[in-house]
């Protein structure tokens, strides 16, 4: 039975395509890895096709940007000369592997250019006031951002969701205290 015949897993994999437009991916791409990741056994991109009745070319070009993502792998099955394709099942993995992926794509450039632009703000004395004062308070929020997804990335997976799951009560440990009025 292929998965996307059971009638929940097809509406997972038609919900997370949707999802992946709202977050910047091809719908496509999103159905792909949904398929990918509910399936319990490595699947080749014939199989693919079919399953979701997508062009060739789309999983084609689908399967390069997941890898590219690092949350998809090609595989060899023993006695089947086409490649096969499996799912980063570990969530935190494939969490860590998305935001490193869209952080080297959409941040790093981000933080080069504002770097950029606040150098030559320094320096430009016909620049207004507030246009440089703003870049530069987003140059250096991004950076801080950078710096702190840096020394997030490499905690250990245990303390991350600790992380998670302390949400808001982690403030304790970070708010100053209120001093006893007296």
């Amino acid at each position: 039975m292929a998965v996307i015949d059971h009638p929940d897993a097809k509406a997972f994999v038609l919900h997370w395509g949707e999802m992946g437009t709202h977050w910047g991916v091809n719908r496509s791409v999103s159905q792909i890895h949904a398929l990918l990741y509910l399936s319990d056994r490595p699947v080749h991109a014939e199989e693919i096709v079919e399953q979701l009745g997508l062009a060739r070319s789309n999983v084609s070009t689908g399967l390069k940007e997941l890898q590219g993502y690092g949350i998809v792998r090609r595989v060899h099955v023993e006695g089947d000369r086409r490649d096969h394709f499996v799912a980063e099942t570990d969530l935190w993995e494939m969490l860590m592997r998305i935001a490193a992926e869209r952080k080297k794509r959409e941040i790093d450039p981000t933080l080069a250019f504002l770097a950029e632009l606040t150098s030559r703000l320094k320096e430009d004395r016909t620049a207004p006031p507030h246009v440089r004062e703003r870049i530069t308070r987003l140059h250096e929020f991004v950076s801080t951002l950078g710096t702190w997804y840096e020394q997030v990335r490499v905690l250990p997976k245990p303390t991350l969701v600790t992380l998670m799951k302390l949400g808001g009560r982690v403030a304790r440990f970070v708010s100053p205290r209120s001093k006893p009025s007296g």
